[in-house]
């Protein structure tokens, strides 16, 4: 390549042979963990690896025969594979990322990771709580995304988004999604509950404390010991030399429940 030429990189590009692609390493902690994690369950099912009655919810199986992993794997399954999937998966890797990197609400944990992962906590909470007074479908990922979505929507209003490639402000991205699925004739029930599962989070975390004076939702004191304040950085691994002079790992310095957490601007304000 001669000298002073940019060079265009590639989705991927430069990435050691088996090695975790860069794009998924750029994901903060909770996101990369959910989409992987939402991925990984997603093409197993649609292949037969794992049968989909196998994922979905169940609180009879949960009772009865004591299967506990019916907790996570409703919120793990997107769909089969469709366009609706496709951007669903899509919805989940942007949005949630950028809420997680940037915004999450303060709920003692200044803003940080262990504040996002109760926010998901209380959105599956609430989820698995509202399926005993309504008829939902067995699985909830959709739910989660669109709940993710419109926290994010909230917290920046002013932000841009777009449709289609029609540009949409944010604080109206989740009703124009709800809007045109119901227009198409698309399911929309999982949108329509995710967004009023956001809504119940927003008014509990930004309205009661500012109209009322009273926080009602705190990050638990064992989610703070392990990520610590802010976002998580995970522990650099220890290294020792070989006999043979080379480097190798001894794993992660300290304990499981360290919290490698770093500060961030705003740690006392929402």
């Amino acid at each position: 390549m001669p000298p002073g030429t940019a060079r265009i990189r590639n989705l991927g590009d430069g990435d050691e042979p088996g090695a975790t692609p860069s794009w998924i390493d750029s994901l903060p902690i909770i996101t990369k963990h959910w989409f992987g994690a939402t991925l990984v369950i997603t093409l197993l099912a649609n292949f037969n690896v794992i049968p989909v009655h196998y994922v979905m919810w169940s609180f009879p199986l949960i009772k009865d025969q004591f299967q506990l992993w019916r907790f996570l794997t409703p919120f793990l399954f997107v769909g089969d594979f469709s366009f609706p999937t496709a951007i669903t998966l899509m919805l989940l890797y942007q949005y949630s990322s950028q809420y997680e990197k940037s915004s999450v609400y303060n709920t003692g944990a200044g803003g940080g990771t262990a504040d996002y992962v109760t926010m998901l906590l209380f959105g599956m909470a609430t989820t698995l709580l509202s399926n005993c007074v309504m008829a939902m479908t067995p699985f909830y990922s959709k739910n989660m995304v669109y709940y993710v979505l419109y926290v994010w929507s909230k917290r920046n209003p002013t932000a841009q988004a777009s449709i289609w490639g029609l540009p949409v402000g944010a604080a109206m991205l989740p009703f124009a999604v709800l809007g045109i699925n119901v227009i198409m004739g698309n399911p929309w029930l999982e949108i329509a509950h995710g967004c009023a599962m956001g809504h119940l989070y927003y008014f509990l975390v930004d309205i009661v404390p500012q109209v009322y004076g009273k926080d009602y939702l705190h990050t638990p004191d064992y989610l703070i010991n392990f990520f610590g304040t802010g976002e998580y950085v995970a522990p650099a691994p220890a290294m020792t030399t070989t006999a043979s002079g080379g480097q190798r790992s001894l794993g992660a310095m300290g304990s499981s429940g360290g919290g490698g957490g770093r500060p961030v601007g705003g740690c006392g304000g929402r």
